[in-house]
């Protein structure tokens, strides 16, 4: 699977406003169908499937049975090589391992293997390093950062960068070059374009700090960002390092929630198509 920084973004920046003709919200539910309807596209031609309706109803019970969010669902399907042909298995032979150690997030052994807990406590961990109540978290999944978690945002914001998918932001930079990046005046940074820049300022922001989470391999998994009321002189080696280790600690285990719970998920839906096709 191809990751965020394999497939640069490039695309422009959309107006907030929607004077480009596409509104945050419209825009927003072209992107995450776009990523369905991929999705729903292989199932229909590999599995010989009657309808679109009937795509969607497999990638739905699969979401739900695995707890797995369906557009991540539908990314992993449209990014994973098909199954044989005829196989009983997607995946036959895989090892399974225990999710791996997030000490740094204070986590009890169920809560460690649950997505939406440990992203929770991902973005707790970086506002309490930073000491800031506003942040946010994003996936890198089919060429953009989709957002998934947040706190102290106002909902312009969270529709604005519900998908960031061109290069004019501080995470989509930390995304690219794969490095912490410190934006310490939001109103004078060059990385932004103005319509972006406007969106954070409105929302309280001044300055913020993004985290890219990597694999193992060095593949990003997500960003998280901080955004902070009022300009920064910069994090100390102490902040920097504690990110950093909390970046790359969630990224090995967002690596290992896609090996592990994501294709439990597609495995499921493999069994659910071959046997109502048999």
């Amino acid at each position: 699977m191809s990751s965020l920084s394999e497939r640069r973004l490039s695309r422009p920046a959309p107006d907030p406003g929607g004077t480009d003709g596409v509104p945050p919200h419209s825009r927003n539910r072209l992107l995450a169908h776009s990523t369905v309807a991929a999705a729903q596209s292989v199932l229909l031609e590999r599995y010989r499937l009657a309808s679109p309706e009937e795509a969607f109803t497999l990638l739905r019970q699969a979401s739900q049975t695995h707890n797995v969010k369906l557009h991540t669902l539908a990314d992993a399907v449209a990014a994973s090589p098909a199954p044989r042909p005829g196989a009983a298995e997607w995946f036959p032979g895989r090892a399974r391992h225990g999710s791996p150690p997030l000490p740094e997030l204070e986590l009890d052994r169920h809560a460690s293997t649950q997505h939406g807990a440990v992203l929770k406590a991902a973005l707790h961990r970086a506002l309490t390093v930073t000491g800031t109540p506003m942040g946010n978290v994003q996936l890198a999944e089919g060429g953009v950062l989709r957002l998934e978690k947040h706190s102290g945002l106002p909902r312009p914001f969270t529709d604005f960068f519900a998908f960031v998918d061109h290069d004019t932001t501080s995470c989509s930079l930390a995304a690219r070059e794969q490095r912490q990046v410190t934006v310490r005046d939001v109103a004078t940074a060059s990385v932004f374009d103005e319509t972006s820049r406007r969106v954070i300022l409105d929302a309280g922001s001044r300055a913020c700090h993004s985290v890219p989470l990597l694999t193992e391999e060095g593949r990003l998994a997500g960003v998280v960002s901080t955004h902070h009321d009022r300009p920064l002189t910069g994090l100390t080696r102490a902040q920097h390092d504690a990110l950093g280790t909390m970046g790359s600690a969630v990224g090995r285990w967002l690596s290992w929630h896609r090996r592990t719970l994501v294709l439990d998920a597609l495995e499921h839906l493999h069994a659910t198509a071959v046997g109502a096709g048999s």
